[in-house]
């Protein structure tokens, strides 16, 4: 077994370190979400953090970790009797993003439950957990169903498994820590909600601290076990300090103000339900505790408040999470009331500092100007920033042409809105989500088929239909039914998937004319944010002047996608052809990725090719290519003013998709109903 790197010895991450610590310290807190680019540490600390916990007793030969002083009462391995008992290290399980239901939450043999009335159960990797750590690396590209029974699960302390009547339930409470990279796609807001805390990681800018970080890593790489063994003390004393910080814990006062602070800082940054209010008491407490204190004081409760908020703050997912630090001090500051005696410094952490490191962590990694703006504004094209030649109503002034052949600045994006939904015809078989029809594990039953491999969701009444007949030759005497596994049928299930929505927008001078860009983005948002609603991959590629560029290849993060959005210049000609000659290709890349997957084309025009020679009759050979594929497709017709050409539908019959207006786009629309995106054969039909 590897030498897992020391948690002291990681360099820097104070409020990684801190909210792991406090989580050891108190699981209830609810567990930790890094946010973090590649290369931060951040599993580095996660792994290492299993060999700080506390040795745990449990009892002899149970599977479900049982604690041998209150042994859980429904164990499926119980009842068990006070005696025989073991001491081991508590375990750290990693949950792959790729696994099963089944293996996440354990597994029974229906066959042996039907034929026997047996409770066969196979645990799962929360049985595994269970007084430990459960770890999910990327826990945003896990599927969302996962994600949903894992918190349930942290969050009830148990786990429930059922399965045609037949159910198990096991004690299921562990340390739950997700990492994610926000480049790859987000979290859905529920989901956010229920991890106790969020810490944000970067590398640090400082030339010495990475130096240091890199001669650490070589040391442990040359040589593991010498290198933890120069760490040994400062591992020991963390642990001992977890120990009795746990046994402080139940002693620690929560008192009337500071009960009201966290309330008033709750109220003051207009925070949903009160799952905050909870996980900041906690949180509170358990800092209270690490410090060796008896007492929650004021700045227990800020450093809660950095800790718990920034994540529950997001209304959609292109804000940055964070919190106003100055209003979070005058919060304080305001409903203070009687907590102002100072306690003194309290013990010191494994870096010197009051909590656990050298500055007690505290907020979001600083950045300087330049570092925030290069975090958060992409590189602009021949030298536009991202709020030049914007004007009070969303539009741009007109430009002098330039070496952009005519192109003008970025425009701000008009407010989104919410949008029909569009979706791609017939059934597919691609990853969960909620755009478009699909078969998958979870949805209604719609009928049933032989199991491929191990059977998940039974069809009891195919399953009992097929043993009917056989069951005088079988020998049946008794009232229970004999099945075999040739009987079993598997439940065939339709839900929705994902989809790869490509957005192929039209940036042409065209698109530009009379403030038309600002109203296009917008809908382009509203869109974008429709696909992060239901789970879809976004791609984007703009076409103008001469050419089409990919502005973002097909990934999960439409915050990426909406930042592209936002930077996008427009101005020269129109080459339609050379945007959907290159969406083509992009999606022939993609379907050898992901074939699974299935994609809507949404090109955002007003139908007008003039870019290269014959854009017209070029454009339109591009268009049938989709068509031929039966790629689904809808064109939004930017097209504005009284004399319109109908450019647009004549694109969208190319494509073999339906035209909507950026009117017809909204959801609470005079047309009102749900747009489908129309397939060749149905409007053939």
């Amino acid at each position: 077994m590897s030498t897992p790197f020391p948690f002291t010895a990681v360099v820097g991450q104070d409020d990684l370190r801190l909210a792991l610590l406090l989580n050891a310290v108190s699981p209830a807190v609810g567990g930790v979400l890094v946010r973090g680019e590649k290369g931060t540490a951040k599993s580095t600390a996660v792994r290492a953090l299993s060999a700080l916990m506390p040795a745990l007793d449990a009892v002899t030969g149970c599977r479900f970790s049982c604690d041998p002083a209150s042994p859980d009462p429904a164990c499926p391995d119980g009842p068990h009797e006070r005696g025989a008992s073991e001491t081991r290290p508590a375990r750290m399980v990693e949950l792959p993003v790729g696994a099963s239901e089944d293996r996440l939450v354990g597994a029974l043999d229906i066959e042996r439950a039907l034929a026997e009335g047996v409770k066969a159960f196979e645990p799962g990797l929360l049985a595994d957990a269970h007084r430990g750590i459960l770890y999910v690396d990327e826990v945003n590209l896990l599927h969302d169903h996962l994600v949903d029974l894992l918190l349930d699960a942290a969050a009830m302390g148990a786990s429930y498994v059922e399965r045609e009547g037949v159910s198990v339930r096991h004690a299921a409470r562990f340390l739950l820590v997700g990492t994610m990279n926000p480049e790859e796609g987000e979290l859905r807001p529920q989901l956010l909600d229920r991890f106790g805390l969020t810490v944000e990681v970067a590398a640090s800018r400082e030339p010495d601290q990475r130096v240091e970080v890199v001669r650490r890593r070589l040391a442990h790489d040359d040589d593991p076990e010498a290198f933890a063994a120069r760490w040994a003390d400062e591992e020991a004393a963390v642990r001992a300090r977890i120990t009795a910080a746990r046994e402080l814990l139940p002693s620690v006062r929560l008192g009337d103000a500071a009960l009201r602070q966290i309330a008033a800082t709750c109220a003051a940054f207009e925070v949903d339900g009160m799952r905050a209010d909870i996980v900041m008491a906690r949180t509170a407490t358990a800092l209270a505790a690490w410090a060796g204190r008896t007492d929650v004081l004021a700045e227990d409760v800020r450093q809660a408040a950095l800790l718990a908020l920034p994540h529950r703050r997001r209304r959609n997912p292109f804000d940055a999470p964070g919190l106003d630090e100055d209003k979070l001090d005058e919060t304080l500051e305001e409903f203070g009331g009687s907590d102002d005696e100072d306690p003194g410094p309290g013990p010191q952490g494994p870096e010197g500092g009051p909590d656990g490191g050298p500055d007690g962590g505290g907020g979001l990694p600083p950045q300087s100007g330049d570092e925030a703006a290069d975090a958060t504004v992409p590189p602009q094209g021949d030298g536009a920033g991202p709020d030049a030649g914007r004007s009070e109503g969303g539009g741009a002034e007109p430009q002098p042409a330039g070496p952009g052949a005519g192109e003008q600045s970025p425009v701000r994006a008009a407010e989104p809105f919410r949008t029909k939904t569009l979706s791609v015809p017939g059934i597919g078989e691609g990853a969960a989500g909620r755009r478009s029809r699909a078969r998958t594990e979870h949805g209604r039953t719609t009928g049933a088929r032989r199991p491929r491999g191990t059977l998940t969701k039974l069809h009891l009444a195919a399953t009992v239909h097929a043993a009917a007949p056989h069951q005088r030759a079988r020998g049946r005497t008794g009232p229970g039914l004999v099945v075999r596994r040739d009987d079993l049928r598997q439940a065939v299930r339709e839900g929705r998937e994902g989809n790869l929505v490509l957005f192929v927008v039209d940036a042409s001078g065209s698109m530009a004319a009379r403030q038309r860009m600002g109203a296009v983005k917008g809908a382009v948002l509203s869109l974008l944010l429709d696909a992060y609603q239901r789970r879809d991959k976004v791609g984007l590629v703009t076409f103008r002047g001469s050419a089409a560029d990919v502005a973002l290849p097909p990934t999960s993060s439409v915050d990426a996608a909406a930042v592209r959005l936002e930077s996008l210049p427009t101005g020269g000609r129109t080459p339609l052809a050379a945007g959907l000659l290159r969406a083509h290709d992009v999606l022939r890349v993609e379907r050898l990725r992901d074939p699974a997957r299935r994609a809507l084309v949404v090109v955002v025009t007003d139908g007008r090719a003039t870019g290269g020679p014959e854009p017209v009759a070029t454009a339109g050979r591009a268009a049938r290519l989709f068509a031929a594929e039966g790629v689904a497709s809808v064109v939004v017709d930017c097209e504005s003013g009284p004399v319109r050409l109908g450019l647009a539908g004549e694109l969208a019959a190319e494509l073999g998709g339906t035209a909507v207006t950026l009117d017809e786009l909204r959801a609470d629309s005079i047309a009102g109903l749900v747009k489908n995106v129309q397939g060749t054969s149905r409007r053939a039909a």
